[in-house]
């Protein structure tokens, strides 16, 4: 099991100085990794500060050298792929190779694309999703390509330089489950990063999960189930801890994503509880 950092990409008190700094007590406490949401506005309502997960996770590539550095997740549908393309290679060249793609359809739609004047229909965004994962697959290769979809279309090009990683930057694909269509589309790729609409993913959740993946899976290559949640809550009779985290890694979970939710306010409390490392 592998333990990374689950964090809002807004905060009173966030910067994308102090997530460097932050990136940078986590790889001294022992981390695996630093994950940031990808949101653009958050909720009609809510005024916060929003800070833009790629510029920041650039500043945390800078002050690190080890852990691994990805969103969760970045609603593909709203980016233009070939810019995203341009984005990921240079951080994932930047880093040394330590970047992880999390995609999905993104989430809610109408304030993340309705308001802007985006079509934020699921089937829309799901079929734009997966030719932006088309597209941005046959531009990382770094031979000529062309791309002809509903959405999308590319003229024969060849986008250089190509990723840090061999043979592509690793991508996990987020869903809700038991909704099937997210989890058919992971099984195509590197991973997974499941939710639930109502609680916390159970580990027999995790079960059905690898289950319905392997079914589904075509090569035998590595894949990672990663599950977000908090080890200090008593959701499993009174079980938390190392003891949890371990009970999921049973089950199949490959990375144990700790929720800094609660923190996101507080540079301070940040600094706290990632200095606390991981659980033994």
């Amino acid at each position: 099991m592998k333990y990374g950092i689950y964090l809002p990409n807004y905060g009173e008190e966030l910067s994308a100085l102090a997530l460097a700094d932050l990136a940078g007590e986590a790889e001294k406490a022992g981390w695996d990794g630093f994950f940031l949401w990808d949101h653009i506005l958050g909720s009609k309502s809510q005024k916060v500060r929003i800070l833009d997960p790629w510029i920041a996770l650039t500043a945390m590539a800078m002050q690190t050298e080890r852990i691994r550095l990805g969103t969760t997740v970045t609603p593909l549908a709203r980016r233009r792929p070939w810019k995203l393309a341009r984005e990921t290679v240079t951080l994932d060249i930047l880093s040394g190779g330590r970047l992880t793609l999390s995609v999905g359809l993104g989430e809610p739609q109408k304030v993340e694309f309705e308001m802007f004047g985006e079509d934020g229909d699921p089937k829309v965004r799901a079929a734009r999703l997966d030719e932006g994962l088309e597209v941005l697959i046959g531009l990382w290769k770094g031979k000529p390509f062309s791309f002809h979809g509903q959405y999308y279309h590319v003229s024969k090009m060849t986008f250089l330089p190509t990723p840090a990683q061999s043979p592509r930057i690793p991508i996990w694909v987020g869903g809700f489950w038991s909704n099937k269509p997210p989890f058919r589309r992971a099984a195509r790729f590197d991973g997974v990063i499941p939710l639930k609409k109502e609680g916390w993913l159970t580990p027999e959740d995790v079960k059905m999960i690898l289950e319905f993946i392997l079914h589904h899976r075509k090569d035998q290559t590595p894949f990672d189930i990663a599950v977000i949640g908090s080890w200090n809550t008593e959701r499993m009779k009174g079980i938390k801890g190392a003891k949890k985290v371990e009970i999921y890694a049973q089950a199949g979970a490959t990375w144990w994503l700790e929720s800094f939710y609660m923190q996101r306010n507080s540079n301070e409390k940040l600094r706290t509880r990632i200095r606390q490392g991981i659980p033994y």
